[in-house]
């Protein structure tokens, strides 16, 4: 077995990012990777405006409490007013470009009305309540960075400075498929000794979160014709195939074997747990292409879940182009007793309790999918460490994994 970090190393490094690139309109452009850095045309704000209701004044003009001050103009957002002069005031809205001659606004708030005039009972500061020109954006400020998955405030951003498409990489395309004889789909009936394919549904919908164009070839005959057949369809279309089960050494287990006859295995076993047997290569096209990266999972529900969030979810990310594409983990304290470690890497199904601590699922098999509806993300525990209550502990939430 290799050790988890070698592994996922060596998958981040074998990730060959797409090159083709899509212009897309802004607004469908959520989860898509940029392709090309977003440098801004302009400032944002394009001119110095008020961030409150109220009155631009020039602060010179107010050296008491209750000046009194001429109403000269009204600036509703959207307009542009003309040149305060001294002694008056203007009546500007929140967004409103601050008319020259002013270098304060005052809040409503702080003033009242008198005929045509208004009182002020505060002493502005030069400055006070006034966005200043590029204060968000400045003209030739890069926005975002070529490798950036985009995410709804990015789209607003990029939308701030009049971008009303983006360039983007392509989707990934991913073929997915399940093997055994034992499965099969919800709706159809359950023979005995038969089991419900889950993993189907939630490998797909992971790659779906990710953004790929999944070809779901559903479930693949236990035979090695047939994954052969299977694994040489999917490398002509696809950049990647992901398969859970087959990938042990039993006699029926045909993915291993199939994907050496098509192509090569790079590795096989990891040192974790859930989740050993994982497999890594490639597929030839045999009409000549480059083929498809290839990644096979477990076929424990839970094994196959955490294998591609923590292995499968980075190589993806990598291969669309993405710069960032490890989670993180924050430390928190251990509100369980963990006494019988294993040697391999441990990711064990935790939640984070109103307190602050994390908790464990009592349950840690690797067939226990409940388990994984239930935790909220992952303990990551190294090899051989016990964990008593009160201890720190590394905590990777859903929220790095998932999506």
């Amino acid at each position: 077995m290799r050790p988890f970090d070698e592994v996922r190393a060596a998958l981040l490094a074998a990730a060959t990012p797409v090159r083709e690139v899509d212009t897309v309109s802004t607004a469908e452009a959520r989860g898509r990777v940029l392709a090309v850095d977003q440098v801004s045309g302009l400032d944002v704000p394009p001119l110095d405006n008020s961030s409150m209701d109220g009155y631009a004044v020039n602060s010179a003009d107010v050296t008491a409490a209750g000046a009194r001050l001429t109403v000269a103009q009204r600036i509703p957002a959207g307009s542009v007013g003309h040149l305060l002069a001294r002694g008056t005031a203007a009546r500007i809205f929140t967004g409103a470009p601050v008319p020259h001659g002013a270098d304060a606004i005052v809040m409503q708030e702080l003033c009242s009305l008198d005929g045509d005039a208004v009182l002020i009972d505060h002493l502005p500061r030069p400055g006070e309540w006034i966005r200043r020109a590029g204060e968000d954006i400045a003209r030739g400020a890069t926005l975002l960075a070529a490798g950036t998955r985009l995410q709804p405030q990015m789209l607003g951003l990029a939308a701030s400075v009049g971008c009303a498409s983006l360039p983007v990489f392509r989707r990934l395309r991913v073929a997915l498929f399940s093997t055994g004889d034992e499965l099969v789909m919800p709706g159809e009936p359950l023979p005995a000794g038969a089991i419900y394919n889950s993993n189907r549904y939630v490998l797909r919908g992971l790659l779906e979160a990710l953004g790929c164009e999944v070809h779901d070839l559903g479930i693949v005959p236990d035979s090695l014709d047939a994954t052969r057949a299977a694994l040489r369809g999917a490398a002509a279309a696809c950049d990647l195939i992901v398969t859970s089960g087959g990938v042990s050494v039993g006699e029926e287990d045909h993915v291993r074997p199939a994907v050496l006859a098509e192509g090569r295995l790079d590795l096989w076993l990891v040192a974790m747990k859930p989740g050993k047997p994982v497999a890594f290569g490639h597929v030839d096209d045999p009409a000549g292409g480059p083929g498809a990266a290839f990644i096979g999972l477990p076929g424990n529900p839970v094994s196959s879940f955490v294998t591609f969030a923590l292995l499968v979810r980075p190589f993806v990310l990598r291969a669309m182009g993405v710069a960032d594409c490890l989670p993180r983990s924050i430390p928190l304290v251990a509100d369980f007793d963990w006494s019988r470690p294993d040697r391999r890497r441990e990711f064990l199904r935790a939640r984070l309790g109103a307190d602050g601590r994390v908790g464990l699922f009592p349950n840690q098999g690797p067939g226990v999918l409940t388990s994984t509806v239930w935790a909220d993300g992952l303990v990551d525990n190294p090899p051989g460490q016990a964990i008593a209550a009160g201890e720190t502990v590394r905590f990777i939430p859903y929220s790095e994994l998932l999506s």
